[in-house]
């Protein structure tokens, strides 16, 4: 049986990596990304793919689309927008939004391609350890109202991935991701503080880590990406540190629409903002360190590569 021809749109820090899993299972992409510099490298290193052709009907023999794109409102303008590909898609088209978006977002936009008969499945991306996603080890959370669309995504989804949790209707991967990425600030926000604090009281943060890593402190940060690109000043975890603060906002948007009450989201998203304003655009998550030490009136001891 041969496999389904794949649109793939948005080949960034995460998209590229997510994509390359496709090819290397045996499915034809057909790729579009803002930057045609990245097009032409990723037909190159997969000669069986192909780059969009200009137009709104790039896609109309691809019978899925992934997208993986900065947030759902890009995604509304790729797909419905004045130059959208979604009139042109063939009816029963299933469009897979990687995207870190709002599910209130998905939930608005899975109405309106259900007026153009096409369906809608968001299934955003977590890793369990620093690039897993490099080598199809992804974490994907899935949400629809269809499960002929479940159905139809499923092995794509299988062939970028490790594990696929099946989450509930259309906007619940989403909502899953940003409350999976909400307990991630709160490890991030604690470790920020204690290894500032530390080291003000007289701890090595390196040695910190070390101990956290034995121990009940265990998080991604403290394993990963503080480890390995926080203290090292490396700065290279391919994750913005204005993408986790949209995160937190969305987060707080689902708890809040909850009628649930807690005063971290608005805590953390103050921390957060912080450090965005002493970092470059496109800076690295892990860069909010700098704003503890800003704050602490201290450099943290850095930490040599492992």
């Amino acid at each position: 049986m041969s496999l389904p021809t794949i649109g793939y749109i948005g080949l960034g820090n995460a998209g590229y990596p997510m994509a390359a899993n496709l090819p290397r299972a045996g499915y034809t992409l057909v790729v579009r990304d803002a930057d045609p510099e990245r097009e032409k490298k990723f037909v190159h290193e997969f000669p069986s793919c192909r780059i969009a052709k200009p137009g709104k009907d790039a896609f109309n023999d691809c019978e899925v689309i992934i997208t993986m794109l900065p947030n759902g409102k890009v995604v509304r303008d790729v797909v419905l927008g004045e130059n959208g590909i979604g009139p042109a898609l063939k009816a029963g088209t299933v469009i897979i939004d990687t995207s870190s978006s709002s599910p209130f977002d998905t939930r608005a936009l899975g109405e309106e391609l259900a007026a153009h008969k096409l369906l809608l499945v968001d299934s955003p991306i977590t890793q369990e350890f620093l690039h897993a996603i490099h080598d199809a080890g992804a974490t994907l959370m899935i949400g629809s109202d269809s499960e002929e669309a479940i159905q139809k995504a499923k092995p794509v989804l299988d062939a970028m991935s490790k594990y696929t949790f099946v989450m509930g209707r259309l906007g619940a991967g989403h909502a899953m991701k940003t409350l999976n990425n909400y307990v991630s600030v709160g490890s991030i926000i604690a470790l920020c503080d204690a290894l500032v604090a530390g080291q003000k009281f007289g701890l090595d943060p390196n040695v910190m880590l070390d101990v956290l890593n034995v121990g009940t402190g265990k998080n991604f940060s403290t394993a990963y990406s503080m480890k390995e690109e926080g203290l090292t000043r490396r700065f290279q975890t391919g994750y913005q540190l204005s993408l986790l603060v949209k995160d937190v906002k969305i987060a707080k948007e689902v708890i809040e629409s909850t009628g649930f009450k807690t005063g971290f989201p608005d805590l953390a998203l103050h921390d957060l903002s912080d450090g965005l304003k002493l970092v470059q655009d496109g800076a690295c998550h892990t860069e909010c360190l700098k704003s503890w030490e800003s704050r602490a009136g201290v450099t943290l001891k850095r930490r040599e590569r492992d």
